[in-house]
């Protein structure tokens, strides 16, 4: 039997998202404008056996309402339940990137370095890369040893801006 990930787009101000939800836990937000959506999309759906189909669910109204929050900048944390689609090394580098605080950021090697995985820098780069639950699961917030932004699915003006916005001091 195939599953089903409910879709739906979402207009944030940085870039347009596609938000995708399954057995209500989000297993998508991700850049629609992007080079890599074919790929994404193909891994959700061979890990999770299922098919896209445009439709809300609960766990999508609260994480748009969420990321309406974020964006406001009237949020700082998110709880909506997740569901990641990968290999058990991009769950745990995933995982490892939610402890990443609001308004800081972390570098690659540093990133590595907390997962016990130094000599892996470049797997541990790709894993944050293969990330389908941007701003959720804050990849925006790694950056170069040197301190430049570097990569980013949604583009380094949104990931200028998701920074920018997080250390703006806006909150409340």
């Amino acid at each position: 039997m195939e599953n089903i990930i409910w879709i739906q787009n979402y207009q944030s101000p940085c870039g347009e998202l596609i938000l995708g939800s399954l057995d209500g836990k989000l297993c998508l937000c991700d850049w629609m404008d992007e080079n890599r959506r074919a790929l994404i999309d193909r891994r959700l759906q061979k890990v999770l056996h299922a098919r896209y189909e445009t439709g809300e669910s609960e766990v999508i109204v609260r994480a748009v309402t969420q990321l309406d929050e974020y964006f406001a900048g009237k949020r700082t944390e998110f709880d909506v339940p997740l569901l990641f689609a990968g290999t058990d090394f991009q769950k745990t580098v995933w995982n490892a990137l939610l402890n990443i605080p609001y308004g800081k950021t972390v570098s690659y090697a540093t990133l590595s370095q907390d997962l016990d995985k130094l000599k892996a820098i470049r797997a541990v780069a790709a894993a944050n890369g293969a990330n389908s639950i941007s701003i959720l699961v804050p990849c925006h917030r790694v950056i170069g040893s040197n301190q430049k932004l570097v990569g980013y699915a949604g583009g380094l003006p949104a990931k200028q801006w998701l920074l920018d916005l997080e250390t703006s001091g806006r909150l409340f």
